[in-house]
C-alpha cells in the first residue's frame, strides 16, 4: 500500500483534508447541506528549510498542524454559532472580528501546549517520585513515570470519547481515515467502498501523540541532573526533539509496509479505537466532499497502478 500523502483531521461535524499547498474544509450545516470552502496553505513557519530537515521538520509541522487545525475547528464551528437574524457585518467589522479571532485562536494554542507540557510531562514526572518511597532505583522510577504518561494520555482520551460532541468528532475522524484508506487500497471513492474500509490509519495523529508517549521514555532514561527543577526543565526542553522523532517514526510508518514497521504500529492503531468511531453515510458524504477538494484521487490511482 503506498502513501498518498494526504491527511486532516475532523472539525465540528465536517472534515479537514490537506494535500501539498492546499486544504479544505467541510462543514454538513444545521439545515443539512454541505459546505465547503478550499484554500492555499501557507505554513506559519516562515523558513521553509525547516520544514525539509529530518527530526526538526516534525517539530514545525507539530506546530502548523495545531494551528492549522485550531482555525479549521473555528471555521466550522461559525455554522452552529447562534447569531442575531439578519445581521449584517460591515468589512471593518469583518476584519476587527477575524484579527479578534486570530487573537484567540493563538493564545489558545499556546495554552493548550502548556495544559499538555503539564498534564503529560510534569504531573507523571511528580507522581513517579512516590516510588522513590520504597526502591531508589533510576530506571525503576523512569519507567514508573512512563508508565503514569501512558496512563494518564489514554484515560484522557477515554473520558473525552464518553461526551456528546467528541462521539460525533471521532466518527467524523473515522470517516476521514476510511476515505484515505479506501484510496490508498485502489478502491473507488464512494460511500459504499468507504463505508467497508478501515477506521484505522498509521499516519494518524492519534499514533503520533502515543509515538510522543513511548519516546519520551526513551529519552528520560539520559536525565541525570540531581536537581528536582533541572529535571524538569530538561523534560520540557526535550519536548521538541521529542516530537521531532516521533514525527520521523510516523512518517516511516506510513510509508512503509516493513512487518516491524507495522508491528511498531500496533500499538497507535489500537488506540484509534478510541479515538475513531464507525461514521454514519451522511458523515461519509462529508469526508469524501472534503477529500475530492483538494485531491485528484482517480489520477493517484492510476500513476499508481502503472509503477
Amino acid at each position: 500500500m503506498r502513501s498518498s500523502n494526504i491527511g486532516g483531521q475532523a472539525v465540528l461535524e465536517g472534515i479537514m483534508m490537506r494535500n501539498g499547498g492546499k486544504y479544505s474544509v467541510a462543514v454538513r450545516k444545521p439545515d443539512g447541506e454541505i459546505e465547503s470552502e478550499v484554500w492555499d496553505y501557507h505554513s506559519v513557519i516562515p523558513w521553509k528549510v525547516l520544514l525539509k530537515i529530518p527530526f526538526i521538520r516534525g517539530i514545525f509541522n507539530f506546530v502548523d498542524s495545531l494551528v492549522l487545525g485550531m482555525k479549521t475547528l473555528m471555521y466550522s464551528a461559525s455554522f452552529f454559532e447562534e447569531e442575531e437574524e439578519g445581521e449584517l457585518l460591515t468589512k471593518e467589522e469583518a476584519q476587527k472580528r477575524e484579527k479578534k479571532e486570530k487573537i484567540i485562536m493563538n493564545i489558545t494554542v499556546v495554552i493548550s501546549l502548556l495544559a499538555a507540557a503539564a498534564l503529560f510531562m510534569i504531573l507523571p514526572y511528580v507522581l513517579s517520585g512516590l516510588l522513590k518511597r520504597v526502591t531508589s532505583s533510576r530506571v525503576a522510577v523512569t519507567v514508573f513515570e512512563g508508565v503514569i504518561r501512558v496512563a494518564i494520555f489514554l484515560i484522557y482520551i477515554f473520558l473525552i470519547s464518553r461526551t456528546k460532541d467528541i462521539k460525533r468528532t471521532f466518527m467524523y475522524h473515522g470517516a476521514e481515515h476510511k476515505c484515505i484508506n479506501c484510496i490508498e487500497h485502489g478502491l473507488e471513492l464512494n460511500v459504499e467502498n468507504v463505508r467497508k474500509s478501515s477506521k484505522q490509519h498509521k499516519r494518524c495523529g492519534t499514533s503520533f501523540l502515543f509515538f510522543v508517549m513511548i519516546v519520551s521514555v526513551i529519552f528520560c532514561f539520559f536525565i541525570t541532573a540531581q536537581s528536582q527543577v533541572m529535571r524538569i526543565v530538561i523534560r520540557l526542553a526535550l519536548l521538541p526533539l521529542i516530537a521531532g522523532v516521533s514525527y520521523e517514526i510516523i512518517k516511516l510508518a506510513g510509508n512503509s509496509d516493513n512487518p516491524v514497521v507495522n508491528l511498531l504500529s500496533k500499538p497507535g492503531m489500537w488506540v484509534q479505537n478510541m479515538t475513531t468511531k464507525e461514521p454514519d453515510d451522511s458523515m461519509i458524504e462529508v469526508a469524501i466532499c472534503a477529500v475530492e477538494k483538494v485531491f485528484d484521487w482517480r489520477e493517484w490511482q492510476e500513476k499508481n497502478n502503472e509503477l
